[in-house]
């Protein structure tokens, strides 16, 4: 009688919780939108007879009701929380994988000789990585190996997130062609390429390098391929040295303003234009700001140590900013674009807000053009993705008009439009991933007398990087390029 009394208990709370779950994922509103994975997210498929008998209709009707379940986000926070405390407890050197086991081991003698060559390129004050020496053994009894290609260390509020990096020394040549493509194309002006490094350059500890590659090599073979007069923009060496700065931020894929600082003043340098320092400008910080890292790596020590997004406004040039806005389909696809129209350069956020990375112009699908009071005759393209958008903001001082294109979006005539603006300099700033795939460079190669229709069901390329594309030789890194948030800041700033 007492076991026959159990299991009627046991199976009254199993209907309770299972009749719970039917009324929440059946009546409660669906989610549109992840903040947590920073997208939008499936919509109910439109009905026709072709797609219900061909099957795609009800695959796409499962995908919908699994990926829009209400509370979503809270729901995926409370099972990474559920995860992290059944896990290993974290130590200071506690490291997570989410990262591919490495292909092939290093070669010692071959890092060997990159170190000595290194050496020979660093400045005098640039010090070794500061790595930890734990045994390799225990640092793989914590590894937990998943998805996504990321790699979480450290604790509490200095947790960290890398994203793996997978080229080979060989590779990424396209980007320096397409450069030289430009050079040719447009003989009257100064082009430089300035493949940006990823965090993991520069924060990976010793122990767990065998599950990325390293970049200076793939940087090198870039720069090896340039026309004698294309500029390379090394800022491989610059970043080093102020690796112990906030460069890079700590729960984003991108780099900071400040990273961006550094590497401009290295690009004004080689532009033979003005620079000012930091004392010029005035300090602005997001505090709490969780970048896109939490989304990716899944993992909820990211979400639990929130860093500040430091970022400096100019504070005696004058500026001007206009913007073609395109409008863009849910395949980021740009089906249509805006009249040119004033608007802030600086965005301001509240603090908390995981957007914040769009402080800067607002976001990457449109064409920005700042117009400063610096009368030096210099007119800047800067050709980029998403980590270009922390370089224009410190070169007002330097050109008198800057022009910000990413290659996601421009749809104009390149050739048209260099010279109806009177483009003296074209800065090539992409990171190195997207720096590396092809898709990168055949769109910059296609926007030389471009033809661009609005018609929506133009086939362009989605705004976010491809898987992977193979050649016979090699294979393309991957990354999660930024969707732009859907998060709006609170006020703008001129």
């Amino acid at each position: 009688m007492k076991h026959q009394k159990s299991s009627i208990i046991y199976l009254t709370i199993v209907a309770i919780i299972f009749v719970a779950f039917v009324v929440v994922f059946d009546t409660f509103p669906r989610t549109k939108i992840s903040q947590l994975e920073k997208r939008e997210l499936a919509t109910f498929p439109e009905f026709s007879w072709a797609s219900l008998a061909d099957g795609s209709f009800t695959s796409k009707v499962s995908s919908w009701f699994s990926d829009s379940e209400p509370f979503r986000d809270e729901l995926m926070t409370l099972s990474m929380q559920i995860k992290d405390l059944i896990g290993i407890a974290p130590t200071e050197d506690n490291i997570k994988f989410h990262a591919p086991e490495p292909t092939a081991k290093a070669d010692p003698q071959k890092d060997g000789e990159d170190k000595k060559e290194e050496k020979k390129e660093e400045k005098p004050d640039d010090s070794a990585d500061d790595n930890s020496e734990e045994d390799e053994n225990t640092m793989e009894e914590n590894a937990k190996i998943a998805h996504a290609g990321i790699i979480v260390v450290g604790k509490d509020q200095n947790v960290r997130a890398l994203m793996a990096y997978g080229g080979e020394a060989n590779g990424c040549t396209g980007y320096a062609e397409v450069a030289n493509f430009y050079k040719e194309t447009f003989p009257q002006a100064n082009v430089y390429c300035m493949v940006i490094p990823t965090s993991i350059a520069y924060y990976c500890p010793e122990k767990v390098k065998k599950h990325t590659k390293p970049q200076l090599p793939t940087i090198r073979n870039v720069i090896a391929h340039l026309a004698p007069d294309v500029k390379p923009v090394n800022i491989y060496f610059t970043l080093k040295n102020h690796k112990d700065e906030d460069i890079y931020l700590r729960t984003d894929h991108h780099w900071s303003p400040l990273g961006g600082y550094y590497a401009a003043q290295t690009f004004a340098k080689i532009a033979g234009v003005p620079f000012k320092d930091l004392t010029h400008y005035e300090q602005h910080v997001v505090h709490g700001y969780v970048g896109s890292m939490y989304g990716y790596s899944k993992d909820i020590a990211v979400k639990n140590a929130p860093e500040d997004f430091v970022y400096y406004i100019p504070k005696d040039v004058e500026y001007n900013t206009t913007y073609i806005v395109y409008t863009i389909n849910k395949s980021y696809q740009v089906t249509g674009e805006s009249k040119p129209a004033q608007g802030p350069f600086f965005y301001k956020y509240k603090d908390g807000n995981g957007g914040a990375y769009c402080t800067m112009m607002g976001g990457d699908s449109k064409i920005t053009q700042v117009r400063t009071s610096t009368k030096n005759g210099r007119r800047l393209i800067i050709l980029k993705d998403s980590f270009g958008n922390m370089l224009p903001g410190y070169l007002f001082y330097s050109f008198e008009e800057i022009h910000v294109i990413d290659g996601r979006y421009f749809t104009k005539d390149m050739v048209a439009y260099v010279n109806e603006n009177k483009i003296t300099d074209i800065l090539f700033a992409n990171n190195i991933f997207s720096a590396y795939s092809n898709s990168t460079c055949n769109k910059y190669r296609r926007f030389i007398n471009q033809q661009w229709s609005k018609s929506p069901e133009k086939s362009e390329e989605p705004k976010a990087e491809p898987k992977v594309e193979k050649t016979e030789k090699q294979e393309e890194p991957t990354t999660p390029e930024t969707p732009e948030t859907s998060e709006t800041p609170e006020s703008s700033e001129s």
